[in-house]
């Protein structure tokens, strides 16, 4: 980088932002005009910059007649301004005045130009703002007053005409023409570059400023203009003071600043940039970034490519910087910079100078916000990873982002996009690393890895789990690559690409061999395969290609319709499929009979109902014997078809398998799958009328109009039942598995299914009996820690109301609609996962539309 540049000579600098040796300030090549006087307390320096002085300096007491004689003449010449109407003398009186500016033909001495500039100058401004008017304006016709009025604010000290200029627009009572006035020559003084000159005259006070509230005054007006504009002015207010035109306005003049700055340590003089870094920061603060970086950094990126000197400015421009301002300006910087090479000539080692920027580079950015985008992220650790000094930051980030990553804590409670953004984080440190820095820290690396990819794995949401098994794959062939490879099934959709793409490109090597370790074999087994494809193995394709010639002529067999030849039919009654399903070594036979089951139940609903909850046993602990296609599918298919059959029994059978011993939790998902997926079956328009006319075993059995009551009786305490042992004995300490717990993906699919169910029961009697019951659930469980088991609970309250009818929830339900609301607002809130507080803002809503549907209905 730039320290090691044979050409800056210069020695480091003894006072605070200070970039070159301590000399007389005498800057060449500086932005303000040749002869224009400096601010106040300071002289004019070679090309318009100038030299602080303060008031107990020799010089004053050399200057005593002449200090005397320019306080007489400022006299005199305000009491003229104030008070004449003869256009002619005030002319004359503006002119005698423009030589203390050094404009004019015989311009006043050095010492007098000084005192001018530091004693007289601000309070002309402000008799010059009195006296505008029109009618003072138009004393003398074709504007001859106007424009050496203006010229005082344009070409005097900037300092002091710019904070003359706003004190006057911010003092006025209201809308006038002497408002209009200054903020038109305000615009003007902004489109003259006077602004670069209001800051260059900041950089040549080497010590402490000799009036720092005027610095500070300077720094809070030149930030906030478009403010202070913008609440003077209201919808009378210009263009040119619009936030979005105006910052990068004040970028290019900073820009010219630091340019005079550069040319003036070439020449070999010092200066000061603390009041640049001040003005840049607070930009930033006020949330301007974009509009302000967006013209400084590409300007700077070409300037200090290959430019020590540049390099050096651009550091120490940034480490002036105060504290406050640090984190917002780093921020802007790194999502400005097009890559780590560019952000590193910007900031050098800020990381190892500043502590403020070591906590925001990495800590906060890369474990309190997430908001940052990838590329942002590939500059911020490359950059980390572009300096010697800097890459044990790195190592230490990966620790603690490996640590943050593999935290159960942080697994449940830290938002998806958080988790996310971690993992891209990880496997960027990954990709920036060598493999010996890695084996240095292998033990401590592996420990946290492996608790994090059991704890992801745990994890019931599919997102989670599905980060766990790419980061640990990479991971682990990254730090332990000599070790066993992890190899996970997991879906291969844009994310997944997007992770792995991260860290496809080869870490900073410390040889050129080690560029690509992973390359060179492939590359180097590729001409062996052509040679051997080269030698023998063409020729016969030859011989073969002209033995095929001739049976061009030839027409292929149509086999679409081709069948495979089995030795053993499909059984053409249940009974014979619970035999092969249970008992049959044959294996075809097996896999024949498990796809015609379902077919059969369909056809028969008599002699489904006589072994219905034998087939659902047997097909509920079938496992897979062969290679068959779809076995999921078709024993899925074939439990739901019983379910829909035989509802009452079958459905008995699989909730009391659900807390039984010796089932797996595949099992235990499987019953909740079938049960859910058969509610919906049954749940269809017209399925339960078709269902019991099919069953009706012969002309002379009852009447369904006199079976209707028993059998809805029966029904109606069959679904009480199962709902209480749903909501009341989830947590039984007899089952053989942890519902609150480590099963809590069961939990969640359970919340989901007793959900859905919920759902497809509106319209029903037993509608509000099973709401009631199902909120006493959700209340329970409602601050789990678990997302997925709290979006099943969201869910349900959904369905509740929208499944219960409207009068009725008032009615019967009212305590818990009123426990409901302020839970539900509280998870739409601070819930850390996007899909609970959508779920809730949905159930909010709902209950919303239904206090608009209730409100006419209550009397006035």
């Amino acid at each position: 980088m730039g320290s090691s540049c044979p050409e800056v000579s210069q020695p480091r600098p003894r006072t605070a932002c200070r970039t070159g040796p301590r000399r007389p300030c005498r800057i060449s090549g500086g932005i303000a005009a040749a002869g224009r006087p400096g601010a106040r307390g300071e002289t004019p320096g070679p090309s318009g910059g100038s030299v602080a002085v303060s008031p107990e300096s020799p010089m004053d007491s050399r200057m005593d007649p002449a200090v005397s004689a320019v306080r007489l003449t400022v006299r005199e010449a305000v009491h003229t301004l104030s008070s004449s109407e003869d256009g002619d003398r005030i002319l004359s009186t503006l002119g005698s005045l423009k030589r203390y500016l050094g404009g004019a033909e015989n311009p006043a001495l050095p010492g007098e130009q000084e005192e001018f500039a530091r004693m007289h100058f601000s309070a002309l401004l402000r008799c010059l703002v009195g006296r505008l008017s029109p009618a003072w304006l138009e004393l003398l016709p074709g504007g001859q007053l106007e424009a050496p009025w203006a010229s005082f604010f344009l070409e005097g000290p900037a300092d002091q005409a710019f904070l003359v200029l706003m004190e006057s627009i911010e003092g006025m009572a209201g809308p006038s023409f002497r408002l209009m006035k200054m903020v038109q020559l305000l615009a003007q003084f902004l489109g003259a570059g006077r602004v670069a000159a209001v800051m260059e005259s900041q950089c040549w006070q080497l010590a402490e400023p000799a009036f720092p509230l005027l610095q500070e005054t300077l720094l809070a007006k030149l930030v906030g203009l478009p403010d202070h504009l913008g609440n003077r002015l209201q919808r009378e207010n210009l263009a040119a003071f619009l936030p979005q035109n105006y910052f990068p306005l004040l970028g290019e003049e900073l820009l010219r600043v630091l340019q005079a700055v550069v040319d003036s340590l070439r020449g070999g003089w010092d200066c000061s940039i603390s009041f640049l870094s001040q003005v840049l920061g607070k930009a930033c603060v006020h949330g301007r970034q974009k509009e302000i970086l967006g013209v400084l950094v590409p300007q700077l990126m070409a300037l200090t490519q290959g430019n020590c000197l540049w390099q050096r400015v651009c550091w120490r421009l940034v480490e002036c910087v105060p504290d406050r301002a640090m984190e917002a300006l780093l921020t802007g910087l790194v999502e400005a910079a097009s890559g780590p090479e560019v952000l590193s000539r910007l900031l050098g080692n800020l990381v190892m100078k500043s502590k403020k920027a070591r906590f925001v580079m990495t800590r906060k950015i890369l474990f309190l916000q997430y908001r940052y985008s990838t590329p942002m992220l590939q500059s911020l650790l490359g950059y980390l990873a572009m300096d010697s000094q800097r890459r044990p930051l790195l190592v230490q980030a990966l620790k603690e982002l490996l640590e943050t990553w593999g935290s159960s804590s942080a697994i449940r409670h830290a938002p998806l996009p958080q988790q996310r953004y971690v993992s891209k984080a990880v496997l960027i440190c990954l990709a920036n690393l060598r493999e010996a820095e890695l084996r240095d820290s292998r033990d401590e690396l592996l420990a946290s890895l492996m608790a994090g990819v059991k704890s992801r794995l745990d994890s019931s949401l599919p997102a989670v789990r599905r980060l766990g098994m790419i980061v640990a794959e990479v991971a682990s062939a990254r730090i332990h690559p000599e070790g066993p490879p992890l190899r996970f099934q997991y879906e291969d959709d844009e994310l997944s690409r997007e992770l792995l793409a991260l860290v496809a490109a080869q870490p900073v090597a410390d040889s050129p061999s080690e560029a690509s370790p992973a390359v060179a074999p492939v590359a180097a087994e590729a001409p062996d395969r052509g040679s051997t494809e080269g030698g023998g193995i063409p020729a016969q394709a030859e011989g073969a290609g002209s033995d095929l010639d001739s049976d061009d002529d030839l027409v292929p067999y149509d086999m679409s319709g081709d069948q495979e030849l089995k030795s053993s039919k499909a059984p053409a009654y249940l009974r014979d499929c619970v035999e092969a399903l249970t008992s049959s070594e044959d294996w075809e036979r097996w896999e024949a009979a498990l796809q015609a089951v379902e077919g059969l139940i369909v056809r028969s609903p008599a002699a489904t109902r006589e072994v219905s909850v034998e087939l659902a046993k047997v097909l509920l602990h079938l496992e897979e014997k062969t290679s068959v296609v779809g076995f999921e599918v078709l024993r899925q298919r074939a439990l739901v078809a019983v379910v829909v059959t035989d509802p009452a029994p079958v459905a008995e059978y699989l909730t009391s398998q659900f807390y039984a011993i010796n089932f797996s939790l595949r099992q235990r998902m499987d019953i909740l799958d079938v049960l859910t997926l058969a509610a919906q079956e049954l749940s269809r328009p017209g399925r339960l009328p078709k269902a019991a006319q099919v069953g009706s075993p012969s002309p002379a059995s009852p009447s369904s109009s006199t079976e209707a009551p028993a059998w809805r009786v029966v029904v109606e305490e069959r679904i009480r039942n199962k709902t209480r042992r749903f909501s009341q004995h989830f947590d039984r300490p007899l089952v053989t598995f942890d519902l609150l717990g480590e099963d809590q993906l069961v939990l969640g699919r359970l919340a989901h299914t007793l959900g859905a169910m919920m759902y497809l029961a509106v319209n029903t009697t037993v509608a509000v009996p099973m709401g009631k019951a199902l909120l006493e659930f959700v209340w329970t469980l409602r601050f789990h820690g678990d997302a997925y088991v709290r979006q099943g609970l969201l869910s349900a309250v959904s369905a509740v109301l929208l499944s219960v009818p409207t009068a009725r929830l008032l009615t019967d339900l009212p305590d818990e609609l009123l426990e409901a609301g302020p839970w539900l607002a509280d998870v739409a809130e601070q819930d850390s996962d996007e899909d609970c507080r959508v779920l809730a803002v949905k159930a909010l809503l709902l209950l919303e539309k239904l206090k608009d549907t209730l409100l006419p209905l209550t009397p006035p």
